[in-house]
């Protein structure tokens, strides 16, 4: 099958497009015809290489995938050939303590499809049976993998840990990005005042349009100073974070007195330094967040098929066209997600 793969860590040039052999699959598991994979970060970190995970060579990056079943195992029952499908990103063992209380995310063997399992910038990808998902009514294969990941994450980050209430003012960071995007769009379902912070004029016109009551270009303005006053000086509720050290102190002073900070990434940098005198005397907290459940993407895929979410594309390429396509979102071009196509 056709594939891009990395023989080694590093920059654009070490994605290589070439055959790979057909995935081979277990009795418990399925295989799946890629329509279409998301882009993410999380694809250039694992490229370049990531602190403590070792991954076998060569391997395949790509965990948003959407396609149609081509096998399936002996002991799968609810999945069938040609079913239109995407998949759940993580990967869980669903026997350990966590998974059986629901945290299937927070699993002690957790991987997500790309990192260290191979994943979808091929023709061909495998998945546990309970990874696969018919696919929503009014998405295509490309929406579809413009969902799994970024929506789960941003669903998990201000529903489940944030707690977003109706009212709250939140500030979006990186408002253009893929996972951007989706947080507009679940504080906007949630009732909230978004506020979106973009590096272009374009883009912040573009997250006015998908929702956002007030946007803030940061390489113009000092997004903590705007915050301050579209609140009259009170602060945001909820900030959305995953940039890391260029955003953090800026970030934790846009805040509220007891205003919650959630956070899911360090696309900047894993290191930042924390003032704790005004940590305790403000009560602010701080959530890390992690992907999210398979009950939440089931949960939150309820909302695409009613028509209140929607995926948002900015460009598609074609498998071979990896390398354009990682650069791409590295310049931070795009508004949305980057879809590759088998």
């Amino acid at each position: 099958m056709k594939s891009v793969v990395i023989n080694e860590h590093g920059g654009v040039d070490k994605l290589i497009f070439q055959d790979m052999p057909e995935p081979s699959i277990s009795q418990d598991e399925v295989l799946v015809k890629v329509k279409a994979c998301g882009i993410n970060h999380l694809d250039i970190w694992v490229r370049e290489g990531l602190p403590g995970i070792k991954i076998p060579f060569p391997h395949i990056l790509g965990c948003e995938v959407s396609g149609e079943v081509d096998k399936v195992g002996e002991g799968v029952k609810d999945v069938h050939i040609g079913d239109k499908v995407l998949i759940a990103p993580g990967i869980s063992c669903g026997k350990c303590y966590q998974c059986l209380s629901g945290n299937d995310n927070m699993c002690v063997s957790y991987d997500i499809m790309g990192l260290r399992s191979n994943g979808g910038y091929a023709e061909f990808a495998k998945a546990p049976c309970v990874n696969i998902i018919p696919l929503p009514k009014g998405l295509d294969f490309d929406g579809a993998a413009a969902v799994p990941l970024v929506f789960l994450t941003a669903w998990h980050m201000l529903i489940t840990k944030a707690c977003l209430l109706p009212g709250e003012d939140v500030l979006i960071l990186g408002a253009g990005s893929g996972i951007g995007t989706a947080a507009i769009q679940i504080a906007k379902l949630c009732g909230a005042r978004v506020i979106a912070a973009a590096g272009t004029d374009e883009k912040c016109e573009k997250a006015k349009r998908l929702g956002a009551d007030e946007v803030i270009n940061y390489k113009v303005l000092d997004f903590e100073r705007e915050v301050k006053k579209l609140t009259q000086s009170k602060g945001v509720e909820v900030v959305f974070e995953h940039i890391g050290p260029d955003t953090w102190d800026k970030s934790i002073r846009s805040l509220s007195k007891r205003g919650r900070l959630v956070i899911c990434g360090a696309t900047s940098g894993p290191k930042v330094e924390i003032d704790l005198r005004y940590f305790f005397t403000r009560q602010l907290s701080i959530f890390g967040s992690y992907m999210g459940t398979k009950a939440e993407l089931i949960d939150l895929l309820k909302s695409f098929e009613q028509k209140r979410l929607k995926p948002v594309i900015d460009r598609k390429f074609p498998l071979k066209e990896a390398k354009d396509a990682h650069q791409f979102m590295m310049d931070r071009k795009q508004f949305g997600k980057l879809v590759l196509n088998p």
